[in-house]
């Protein structure tokens, strides 16, 4: 049953995949647990035009108000995590996937 009463009988919710598959790239600077693959799911689903517009010259706080999903305790609101994610790790892990979509954008987007 929906908030509004109605019957949710016959609806279907479909999640759509992003093209990006930055999740399943090899790690190469850390053991990867739970947190972390969640992290890159994240960033996946992020939109490009969104992706491409991040300045690394940014402060933390600029990086913080451009994403928009940070808590006021510093951290990613991200669900299923065993951990915090913090700003530093958020950017390590934004610019992997930044490299990540520069390598495959263009076979990616000739596909579609």
């Amino acid at each position: 049953m929906a908030p509004d009463g109605h019957s949710l009988v016959g609806y279907e919710t479909a999640m759509e995949q992003p093209i990006w598959n930055f999740e399943q790239e090899p790690f190469v600077d850390e053991d990867p647990d739970e947190t972390s693959i969640n992290l890159r799911a994240y960033l996946d689903r992020m939109p490009d035009e969104k992706m491409r517009r991040y300045s690394p010259q940014w402060s933390d706080t600029q990086a913080i108000d451009w994403c928009g999903d940070f808590k006021d305790d510093g951290t990613l609101m991200i669900a299923c995590c065993e951990r915090d994610v913090d700003v530093a790790e958020f950017r390590r892990v934004l610019e992997q996937a930044i490299a990540y979509r520069n390598r495959v954008r263009s076979t990616l987007l000739g596909r579609l």
